[in-house]
């Protein structure tokens, strides 16, 4: 679904992102570990095609992300609050998103029902502007955004972080019902061990901009992990 090769970012001739080879399958529920500037957020933005890469190829179906917009029929994201229209209210932004995407009203709100529990009565019918909600509700339009059109690939960049424990969970539980049937490849990067481990089946680490662990998770996934950055 996603292959990468030689690809590198440099920025102020600081080399922050080299990988040499990744494929993420169909269907994979996959994780991206790693501390503060190890190249997570970089690698996304790459396979986005949000910024141009020093040297190497993103592919997406087998076709340069870079070269052809296509992937973008099939592809779900949400990386941080840029990717809102802050000065619209979330039903204006939940139903822009709907019609760009082929969605009609009423799959939206059938999508609404699906989501009532994540929502949490604190997103709907609230006559906000989108600018006006928390770091952790405005996560919550986010996610919800990036899944409205039921993509083939969708990319989370840390979608706990600013979630209270309760929409922790239930995300976890979306996030594995989408990836059930094998039909969303869901890709995401957190720093909550524990939370990565429950969803993923394929864990990758990168370090300083290079993979140091490629791991299909097991029993022992989360302990080799913590061991890891113990050190």
């Amino acid at each position: 679904m996603i292959s990468i090769e030689n690809l590198s970012k440099v920025y102020n001739s600081v080399k922050i992102l080299d990988i040499k080879q990744l494929d993420i399958p169909q269907g994979q529920s996959f994780g991206l570990v790693g501390n503060n500037g190890a190249g997570k957020t970089t690698l996304f933005r790459l396979i986005l095609d949000l910024i141009k890469a020093t040297s190497g190829h993103v592919f997406s179906k087998g076709v340069a992300v870079n070269k052809d917009s296509q992937w973008k029929n099939y592809t779900g994201s949400f990386l941080d609050e840029g990717f809102l229209i802050d000065f619209l209210r979330p039903e204006e932004y939940f139903e822009f998103i709907a019609d760009i995407n082929g969605v009609t009203k009423e799959e939206l709100k059938t999508y609404y029902n699906e989501f009532a529990e994540f929502f949490g009565d604190e997103i709907l019918n609230k006559k906000k502007y989108i600018r006006d909600f928390s770091k952790g509700n405005q996560k919550k339009i986010g996610i919800f955004s990036a899944i409205i059109s039921q993509p083939e690939i969708l990319i989370l960049d840390e979608p706990f972080a600013n979630l209270d424990p309760s929409s922790q969970i239930r995300l976890k539980t979306i996030l594995k019902e989408l990836h059930k049937n094998k039909k969303t490849s869901v890709i995401l990067s957190s720093h909550d061990l524990n939370h990565i481990a429950d969803v993923s089946e394929r864990i990758v680490v990168l370090d300083k901009g290079i993979i140091v662990k490629d791991l299909l998770v097991s029993s022992n996934t989360l302990t080799e992990l913590e061991e890891y950055f113990k050190n």
